[in-house]
């Protein structure tokens, strides 16, 4: 499957922050670097935006928020683990799901690998 151009935009902003800073940061440190690079990239986003869920008519404020959302049509889920679950992938797709995004990028900021510290999820 090709990437959107949005994606591949947002992996880049990834790929810098990568390259500069290796693995091993702090999900909030990689957030903070993540979006100075969107901005400098003039790549508008929401930071923390919060995400209510819909349910049999009801609007309900439980928490959720998305860490990163890239002009309203790609979530960034951040984490900062050994290796990614698929826990974090069903966080991420509840998030696209509950938003009405179609594309999400789950970011981990804690390998050695480059092809590993990406994926890229289509609802």
């Amino acid at each position: 499957m090709e990437f959107d151009e949005l994606s591949n935009r947002g992996i880049g902003c990834a790929i810098e922050v990568h390259r500069r800073l290796g693995p091993g940061l702090l999900e909030s440190a990689c957030e903070q670097c993540l979006t100075h690079e969107l901005n400098r990239n003039g790549i508008a986003f929401q930071l923390k935006q919060p995400l209510p869920v819909e349910y049999k008519d009801i609007r309900l404020d439980c928490g959720y928020r998305i860490n990163i959302l890239v002009e309203k049509q790609l979530i960034v889920e951040l984490k900062s683990v050994e290796e990614i679950s698929g826990i974090h992938a069903a966080q991420l797709l509840t998030h696209m799901k509950l938003a009405g995004v179609k594309i999400g990028l789950l970011r981990n900021c804690n390998v050695t690998k480059l092809k590993d510290f990406i994926k890229r999820f289509v609802l």
